[in-house]
């Protein structure tokens, strides 16, 4: 396993500005109709969940439920983290070797996740194995989250972020952190998450390994 540095980002949470007003009431929004989803799915299931009661117990419209999120497999999916991850890369020291960068973000990504209910997180990847819709859309978003992932890896290398190579390399990227998820969700969360990213991210720098683990 590549060890870790040990560097942090310059640009720490306490750093960052603080949301004004009217972005705390978008996340206040965005919280609570996940959080009402969450809990109508832990009741009866994630088919029998809809966007009226979602509205209900999150006390919004459905308007309001649908102009946040399109789908309910995006309340689901969505979280705050992209814009996060993708300021670190961009924010972590030049000379860093870029494996180096790479296991850092997913670190802290893994950090703020940890962050949430850990029922959440696991509920989460549950249903992204359990149902087909939800699946579905996540490759969609892991896709769109692909290309801000080109844009940040051509600031950090200096390379064309449209070529083919930043291209491969950032959705292998993302295929990797999205079938660990799976997998650890496939073996009913046995396995330390961290530890399974590393051990994906390690087929990514070394491909694989002579013998099984």
């Amino acid at each position: 396993m590549t060890a870790m540095t040990a560097a942090r980002s310059p640009l720490s949470p306490t750093d960052r500005p603080r949301p004004g007003l009217r972005e705390r009431k978008k996340i206040k929004t965005r919280e609570a109709i996940r959080a009402a989803t969450y809990a109508l799915v832990r009741e009866q299931g994630y088919d029998a969940t809809t966007i009226d009661q979602i509205a209900e117990r999150a006390e919004v419209s459905p308007s309001t439920v649908f102009r946040y999120f399109p789908t309910k497999e995006d309340i689901v999916l969505t979280d705050e983290f992209d814009l996060v991850v993708l300021d670190e890369i961009r924010q972590r020291p030049a000379e860093e070797p870029w494996p180096d960068t790479i296991r850092y973000v997913v670190h802290r990504a893994l950090e703020l996740g940890s962050s949430e209910d850990e029922e959440v997180s696991r509920l989460r990847a549950r249903l992204t194995v359990q149902v087909p819709a939800v699946r579905s859309r996540m490759m969609e978003s892991m896709s769109a989250t692909g290309r801000m992932l080109c844009g940040a890896i051509g600031e950090r290398t200096g390379r064309d972020p449209g070529s083919l190579e930043v291209r491969v390399y950032a959705m292998s990227l993302i295929g990797c952190l999205m079938e660990t998820s799976i997998y650890w969700a496939e073996n009913d969360h046995r396995d330390d998450l961290t530890a399974l990213m590393d051990r994906a991210l390690d087929v990514m720098e070394r491909g694989l390994p002579g013998e099984n683990p």
